[in-house]
């Protein structure tokens, strides 16, 4: 007790004057009386706030277990699935390097004609030389000579 609710007790009652007799008011108690009925309701409320928050903390952490499930099979999934997407992805860049190949196969094609086509023009002149070549190292009929 303060020394405020002590001297609180001494405080005269009634109006000056005469005094009266009688007891000095318990205003401490007299609060704690007041205030009992609302301050059991605070107490019911508080614990009705605690079992709310405990609920949202189940249900919060429900939550969260299936987040990560969920990510866990989102994860899942698209590792199953990355094959297949890289082959898609990949189809454009491999249909461009067959046409590629497929156009470097004809050019080479005709190339190669081109240059069998001139070996063919050029090879009896080629044979005419190496063979007038071998016999006159041969000591055969040279130019000029019947063979």
């Amino acid at each position: 007790m303060s020394l405020r609710d002590f001297l609180e007790r001494f405080r005269p009652v009634g109006t000056p004057g005469a005094s009266a007799t009688g007891v000095p008011a318990d205003r401490t108690a007299e609060r704690a009386v007041e205030l009992e009925p609302a301050l059991a309701q605070l107490t019911d409320v508080q614990q009705e706030a605690e079992r709310i928050r405990a609920a949202a903390d189940e249900a919060a952490a429900a939550v969260r277990q299936d987040a990560v499930r969920q990510a866990a099979e989102l994860v899942a999934a698209a590792r199953e699935r990355a094959p297949e997407i890289r082959r898609l992805a990949a189809e454009p860049v491999l249909r461009e390097a067959r046409r590629e190949a497929e156009v470097l196969r004809l050019a080479g094609g005709r190339t190669a004609s081109a240059v069998r086509e001139r070996a063919g023009e050029r090879l009896p002149d080629l044979v005419d030389r190496a063979v007038a070549d071998a016999l006159r190292l041969a000591g055969g009929p040279g130019e000029g000579e019947a063979p």
